[in-house]
């Protein structure tokens, strides 16, 4: 999430429009029939590499088991894929705790509760047909990074650290980020930081990661699973005062897949939620960056867990 907007910068939109426009939006326009009669699961993934990847580690995991699957790649963004979800064009979808609750439930209905979270985004998705599965280790929420040196210079572990330093430093992050209540707003309430100066860059993207590594910012905002954070050595900052709302990476699908497939299917999907982490996450994000595609990554990720095909898959190397 970027500053009280989601993972994918979306601010919550009211469903019922996107419903009403959804024929004429994007690749959602060639989806306008049920899959939910047909001999395979439909896996939709949003437009952005991490939810590409998420969508293959557990269409591959289904595929593994023996089951059908049909894949709908880089659809949109939630505004679109989640409409479509709820009408059965698409079937299952990688979804964030707190993203995806505050789209069915409203703006502020997240929590850093990850346990309340989850729960309350199954209750909120049951009314629409839609089953949460069991949320993964796994988050994407809005972090704060600071480069290894100026960790160890002003001895910075968490956010809580900042508050006696950051009259001293320069934040870098997305244009917005000064009015949002997870961003610097939250940041100010919350920990009592306002640093010396801001810097505008994109959304926790390269310009940031190419303004932290440079100095030209001192704290900056990237994603927890972003696998800049390990490839540069950056030091991610704990909120140790739960500022951010949860953001489980966890899997939800029609209630017709469960009922027509069985409950093998959930315990496929579980048993991937199972072993993923955030830490794995950022590694197979940075494999990505590199230039290995997603579905080669989560090959990799699955085999090495004994979660994918039979066949082994090669160790990804640096391209």
């Amino acid at each position: 999430m970027i500053g009280g907007m989601t993972v994918m910068g979306r601010l919550a939109t009211a469903c019922v429009l996107v419903l009403a426009f959804l024929p004429a939006c994007g690749r959602t326009a060639a989806l306008d029939t049920s899959v939910l009669e047909d001999d395979a699961i439909t896996v939709a993934s949003f437009n952005f590499s991490e939810s590409v990847l998420l969508a293959e580690l557990y269409a591959q995991a289904l595929e593994a088991a023996g089951y059908r699957v049909e894949r709908e790649l880089d659809l949109g963004t939630r505004e679109l894929v989640a409409p479509a979800l709820a009408k059965g064009l698409v079937e299952l979808v990688p979804e964030y705790s707190g993203s995806a609750l505050e789209f069915w439930a409203g703006v502020g209905s997240a929590s850093p509760d990850a346990l309340a979270t989850s729960a309350a985004l199954a209750d909120s998705l049951e009314r629409h047909g839609i089953v949460a599965l069991e949320p993964s280790r796994a988050q994407d929420q809005n972090g704060f990074a600071v480069t290894a040196g100026t960790a160890a210079e002003f001895d910075l572990h968490a956010l809580g650290d900042l508050e006696t330093h950051a009259a001293e430093l320069t934040f870098g992050g997305p244009p917005e980020c000064p009015t949002r209540p997870l961003c610097l707003l939250g940041l100010e309430a919350t920990y009592g930081i306002r640093f010396a100066a801001f810097v505008p860059l994109d959304g926790g993207g390269p310009l940031t990661v190419a303004a932290l590594r440079a100095g030209n910012v001192d704290v900056a905002l990237l994603f927890t699973s972003d696998g800049a954070i390990d490839a540069n050595g950056f030091v991610l900052l704990e909120d140790d005062r739960y500022l951010q709302p949860a953001e489980s990476v966890t899997p939800v699908l029609r209630a017709e897949v469960l009922e027509r497939f069985g409950d093998g299917v959930a315990e496929v999907l579980d048993a991937v939620s199972a072993e993923l982490t955030t830490e794995d996450l950022r590694a197979m994000n940075a494999a990505v960056t590199v230039g290995h595609t997603p579905a080669e990554v989560a090959q990799t990720w699955l085999t090495a867990r004994g979660l994918g095909r039979l066949e082994s898959a090669a160790p990804l190397e640096g391209r």
